[in-house]
């Protein structure tokens, strides 16, 4: 009854959807939890992976400004303080120029393979919301049905007909929300999981430049060659007198 009367005292709009919410069951409670999930994860990875903070441009400018065996002490003081995922990467690559270079390789590879997992964080929650809110909607809309039929046995009547029409319209509620909450889930989940794959490529084109750069005019493995011992030429001979 309270919560009748506080219902009333609300706008128009805002009665509308909480009367949406309030016939459609149990479940769209469920659905609702979803869809916060949902948008703030959006709002997260929209933020997170914008350009500036993956590939900032001061960092890729120097990195294409750097000439083939130059120094690249001032491409280190770039990124040792940028928190950019380019930038940790870069760190790592030039923390090991003395190793060989397959080695350095291989290294940046695994930082790359950490930070692809975090630029990834939360893209997960938007696969799984996509696939469990039609299903919960569904569920909902099994439930109401239920016990519209259910309700139907007990009487019946030709003013029957239209609380059947009215329960039925309720319980497909869930599934209307649960495909509202689906189908921008996916299209958020397929743009940044696409938009991940062509940073990381990007990131891969430019650190992979760069190393060719720094090792510029060394061979893969290459050892110093052994010194070479010059034999002393023998001493001249003392004429006799």
């Amino acid at each position: 009854m309270i919560a009748v009367q506080i219902i009333a005292q609300l706008p128009e709009s805002l009665q509308t959807v909480t009367g949406f919410f309030t016939k459609g069951g149990l479940f769209m409670w469920p659905l609702l939890l979803c869809s916060i999930v949902a948008l703030t994860t959006i709002i997260l990875r929209t933020f997170a992976l914008r350009e500036k903070n993956v590939l900032p441009l001061v960092v890729e400018s120097e990195m294409e400004r750097l000439v083939p065996g130059a120094s690249a002490e001032r491409l280190a003081r770039i990124v040792h303080y940028d928190p950019s995922s380019l930038a940790r990467i870069v760190r790592v690559a030039l923390a090991h120029l003395r190793w060989p270079r397959s080695e350095n390789v291989d290294t940046v590879q695994t930082r790359a393979r950490h930070e692809m997992v975090r630029l990834e964080k939360g893209l997960v929650l938007l696969e799984v919301i996509t696939g469990i809110a039609p299903l919960i909607g569904l569920i909902g809309t099994v439930s109401g049905l239920i016990h519209v039929f259910a309700s139907l046995g007990l009487s019946a009547g030709s003013a029957d007909a239209k609380q059947i029409a009215l329960g039925i319209s309720e319980a497909l509620s869930c599934t209307i929300f649960g495909l509202g909450i689906a189908v921008p889930s996916l299209v958020a989940f397929v743009y940044f999981s696409k938009k991940v794959e062509v940073m990381s490529v990007e990131m891969e084109s430019l650190v992979t430049d760069l190393l060719s750069k720094c090792y510029y005019g060394r061979l893969a493995g290459e050892t110093p060659p052994p010194r070479q011992v010059i034999p002393a030429s023998p001493p001249a001979p003392v004429p006799m007198t």
